[in-house]
């Protein structure tokens, strides 16, 4: 097998049969007929599946893995590139936002550099000055609190070599954040900017973001468990500090303190800190208890494709 196209299904109806044909003739003018495309139905609530699934019927290329319910696009992700079998792999988005056609360009890149993968990265992000502001915002705050300077602006689709998509097989992680494992994989990684198109609105909410950047930092850093220690030494100076002021002041001066104000901001701001802090020891517990049981990230319920000799 020369070549594999992952895509995972969620809401993809308006955009599958376009997306097969578009993929199916980009993968036959580089390899023949040696490609396959596999698609992972991600729980989709529409009926994704089932268009396919005629698809397999119809074309021996097509594999469809459906998986047990919604685990998330990553995750899903990640359980393509687990089933693809192509010597080289190309990853990429099924809402068109996302063009099959760059497979050839990126083909070719990687055949002039010799290098493992070659991905998207946008010209322009897409979308209101929100989503482009807290894209911006998220790479920042990630770069500072992990110190890796991700790739700003990439996108899904990027074309990988065998042996590159192996090494990011290996990774075991229970909580997958895909852009950070595509970095830290390594190898010889080369941009081609491109243009995304907007076809629909983005899932990715507000709370999506955060969520997401809570995981993701988590996931590689163990910058706010670090600092937590640092501001407690700090406040802890503070504190001894300020002890040393009142007992000066209280055995040179007889004026009586009046303290109400400050007795009470310290104990709104102490308490608010250990609770914080409490919460970011709480996420990191979480996640070395998700890690210790090894549940599998993804269960496929079931393989759709035809018997091949």
């Amino acid at each position: 097998m020369n070549l594999s196209i992952v895509a995972t299904l969620y809401q993809s109806v308006p955009y599958i049969n376009e997306f097969y044909a578009r993929a199916s003739a980009a993968a036959r003018l580089l390899v023949g007929e040696h490609f396959e495309i596999v698609l992972v139905n991600d729980g989709s609530p529409d009926n994704s599946l089932d268009l396919a699934i005629k698809l397999s019927e119809q074309d021996s290329h097509v594999i469809v893995v459906d998986l047990s319910r919604n685990f998330g696009h990553h995750k899903a992700m990640m359980t393509g590139l687990a089933h693809a079998k192509g010597a080289r792999v190309f990853l990429i988005d099924s809402d068109l936002e996302e063009e099959p056609e760059w497979l050839l360009s990126f083909d070719e890149q990687m055949e002039r550099e010799r290098c493992d993968v070659v991905y998207g990265v946008q010209e322009r992000r897409k979308g209101n000055w929100f989503e482009r502001g807290s894209g911006q915002w998220f790479y920042r705050f990630f770069k500072a609190l992990t110190g890796l300077a991700l790739p700003e602006n990439v996108v899904t689709s990027r074309l990988m070599t065998r042996r590159y998509v192996e090494a990011l097989l290996s990774h075991q992680e229970r909580e997958v954040f895909m852009a950070g494992l595509w970095h830290i994989t390594g190898f010889d990684q080369q941009y081609q900017v491109i243009k995304k198109h907007s076809t629909s609105e983005t899932t990715y909410t507000f709370r999506r973001k955060m969520s997401l950047l809570v995981n993701s930092v988590t996931s590689f850093s163990n910058a706010p468990l670090v600092s937590i220690f640092y501001i407690g030494v700090s406040i802890s100076l503070f504190a001894l500090t300020y002890i040393t002021y009142l007992v000066t002041h209280w055995l040179f001066f007889a004026k009586p303190m009046s303290g109400w104000t400050s007795v009470m901001a310290s104990i709104w701001l102490l308490g608010g800190m250990v609770i914080s802090f409490i919460g970011v020891v709480g996420i990191y517990l979480s996640k070395i208890f998700s890690e210790t049981k090894q549940r599998p990230y993804t269960i496929v319920r079931e393989i759709y494709a035809q018997q091949k000799d």
